[in-house]
């Protein structure tokens, strides 16, 4: 890879970064685009990992200074994101390269499918949801949409140890539906949560030995950076705001995944 070629890596991966704070639906672009930088299948999926972890922690930093990190109400999905984020990375040593491309090019269709079907927090009031977390709050066992979270999210962490494009972004909506989170709330929730998710993953590839290191690093540090810029300022901006960035970001991308795969 030329110096151009890398320069111009940083720069999309940093801007992405600024973005995926809000949206968690960078990779849908940064996987596909390493993949036309020549880089191989796996090694893309890893090394992106790896550089999420990064963006993961600069992206969480400012939310744990705001104090809007339930701790607490987090620790059993962080369990289940660890096991289920390791399961998916040992399954990414298993498959061919061939069916990676594939699996990643059905991904962004279906990310970008759900996300303009259901975007995120666009149909539900203040009030709706305050009323879903007051009765969360209060540990209601019969509330069945607790027990469903759980299992979402263990899901979800196995697809988000396997590629993890548009994994924050299906978090977030399951956070605000189920666990009775606001759609700010649930964006500073899924960045801590998504530093456990891509850094056992990170963990993983690492001992497959299937991550550069040299490019991950360099890539590592635009995204912290990105994150980190992109946090700040999401930590400043109301619900409606947060919102009308998600929207028009995935907008973006679902007409890039047709342009994708018309041409």
């Amino acid at each position: 890879m030329d110096i151009r070629d890398l320069l111009l890596l940083i720069v999309l991966f940093f801007v992405t970064s600024i973005v995926g704070v809000v949206t968690g639906s960078n990779s849908l672009i940064t996987v596909p685009l390493m993949f036309q930088f020549g880089i191989d299948e796996k090694v893309a999926i890893a090394t992106n990992m790896f550089g999420l972890t990064f963006m993961a922690i600069g992206g969480t930093i400012p939310f744990v200074r705001q104090g809007t990190i339930e701790f607490r109400k987090l620790t059993p999905f962080v369990t289940l994101t660890i096991a289920g984020s390791a399961i998916g990375a040992l399954l990414v040593g298993l498959i061919s390269n061939q069916v990676i491309k594939i699996m990643v090019s059905i991904a962004m269709i279906l990310i970008s499918i759900f996300i303009l079907v259901k975007p995120v927090g666009a149909n539900e009031s203040e009030s709706e949801i305050e009323a879903v977390h007051d009765r969360q709050s209060a540990n209601d066992p019969s509330a069945s949409t607790g027990y469903l979270a759980f299992i979402l999210i263990f899901l979800l962490a196995i697809y988000g140890g396997l590629y993890s494009g548009g994994y924050v972004t299906v978090l977030t909506a399951t956070l605000v539906a189920f666990a009775g989170m606001s759609f700010s709330g649930s964006i500073a929730a899924t960045k801590f949560i998504n530093v456990f998710s891509s850094g056992i993953a990170t963990v993983v590839f690492m001992w497959q030995g299937l991550v550069d290191f040299k490019l991950g690093i360099i890539l590592g540090i635009a995204m912290f950076a990105g994150a980190y810029v992109g946090a700040h300022y999401t930590t400043r901006m109301s619900e409606q705001w947060l919102k009308r960035i998600f929207l028009a970001t995935v907008f973006l991308l679902a007409i890039k995944t047709l342009f994708d795969f018309r041409f």
